[in-house]
């Protein structure tokens, strides 16, 4: 891009501030601006008035969860064909692992987080050990796509090649970096966090499908035969991934998608329920959680909204590949956004600033006709590290492990 062409650009969407230093820059820098200034989508910023008034949400009603009883009692018809996809290579594994351990005090990517008590072990090592799990039973690799983030990638790269990648085939690991949105102050105006670069952050978790295709990932996928994609969170040190009963639910039931649910420990949880919404699957978020629907019950005099998803859910290609060109709705989220101001000097904000805006899988998920919410045993595969201490910490996650004969 020259620099008339990003003038232009940057005109048209009302952000000419951009090049406010690019007389003072080398030529790497300007290189590296302009190339920014091509790849940023600014007509997100269009959705902001509408973004911060909130998404308007349809009529919520309960969704069944498959529960543990009826999982059990067809564990060997749903075990036997899921593991038959996975030795199929029908089976892909997306790991969501754009984020920084920040919260748990880390500069690191939160992968590179070391829970180990007596020796070492890692966040991306226990997701690994617990695919290799799968791997080990049907006696096939499952490709597994990594998504990192602009602010990530290098870090995790090298430390997984460092590593070995825990022992997983290399042959069957595949990068992709998630798409970046910009970040905005309250009147729609882009930050700075470098003279040469816009202040940007990952477009949320709904957005990891478009990334994997516009990084030609998702093709790639599809010519090697994956028809489903287990999509999971780096956090949850406990999740099985490629489940084969999961898997094989989800197929039996001729299902779009799945999601792996825990019974809820409180009524306030934070954690999302799945529901249907205007009779299509969805998810509400916790701080969507009315008194309403925390206290209703549905036929039996159970709660009606009573099973959290954990981010460990099942796709079906063919299904994503539909939803793909339809445009998923931004949700604009207010954030602290460090900044530097008109001299160039870097602030960190201690209160919200702006604005970040993402796409949410909850979305996705609304978009397909149907979703199968899977129970999982909550001390057996849920074991979030959200925090250093305290609820959904690397603490109690220490201890779910330790119960599960992990040895830290």
């Amino acid at each position: 891009m020259t620099i008339e062409q990003a003038e232009k650009k940057l005109s048209a969407a009302g952000q000419e501030h951009v090049l406010r230093y690019y007389g003072e820059l080398d030529d790497e820098h300007r290189r590296e601006l302009l190339e920014q200034i091509e790849n940023t989508d600014f007509s997100v910023l269009s959705s902001l008035e509408d973004g911060k008034s909130g998404n308007e949400r349809g009529k919520i009603t309960p969704l069944a969860a498959m529960q543990l009883g009826e999982i059990r009692s067809r564990e060997q018809e749903f075990y036997k064909l899921g593991l038959e996809a996975v030795r199929a290579g029908k089976v892909g594994a997306v790991l969501l692992a754009g984020g920084m351990g920040t919260r748990l005090g880390s500069d690191d990517p939160k992968g590179m987080y070391n829970i180990g008590i007596t020796r070492d072990v890692y966040i991306f090592q226990r997701l690994i050990e617990n695919l290799m799990d799968v791997v080990r039973e049907a006696g096939a690799w499952v490709p597994l796509y990594v998504m990192t983030s602009d602010k990530n990638h290098e870090a995790t790269t090298s430390f997984l090649k460092k590593h070995g990648y825990f022992g997983y085939n290399s042959e069957y690991i595949t990068f992709f970096m998630q798409e970046m949105a910009p970040a905005c102050d309250r009147e729609g105006k882009v930050y700075m966090e470098e003279k040469w670069k816009i202040s940007t952050s990952p477009n949320g978790n709904g957005g990891w499908y478009s990334s994997m295709h516009k990084w030609g990932i998702a093709d790639k996928a599809i010519s090697d035969g994956v028809e489903w994609l287990n999509v999971f969170a780096v956090d949850n040190v406990l999740q099985r991934i490629a489940d084969p009963c999961f898997v094989g639910a989800v197929i039996a039931n001729n299902c779009a998608a799945g999601a792996k649910v825990v019974r809820k420990c409180a009524p306030d949880e934070k954690v999302g329920v799945m529901c249907l919404e205007d009779g299509r699957p969805s998810i509400v978020e916790y701080y969507e959680m009315t008194e309403e629907l925390m206290n209703a019950k549905d036929e039996n005099g159970d709660p009606a909204y009573y099973f959290g998803v954990i981010l460990n859910y099942l796709f079906r290609i063919s299904d994503l590949e539909k939803i793909r060109e339809k445009k998923l709705p931004l949700h604009v989220v207010e954030k602290k956004i460090p900044f530097i101001d008109d001299e160039g000097v870097l602030h960190k904000p201690e209160a919200p600033n702006g604005y970040k805006f993402e796409q949410l899988v909850l979305d996705m998920i609304h978009e397909l006709d149907g979703c199968l919410p899977f129970e999982v045993e909550r001390n057996k595969e849920f074991a979030p590290i959200k925090n250093a201490v305290g609820v959904d910490s690397v603490e109690s996650a220490r201890a779910l492990c330790k119960e599960n004969g992990i040895e830290l």
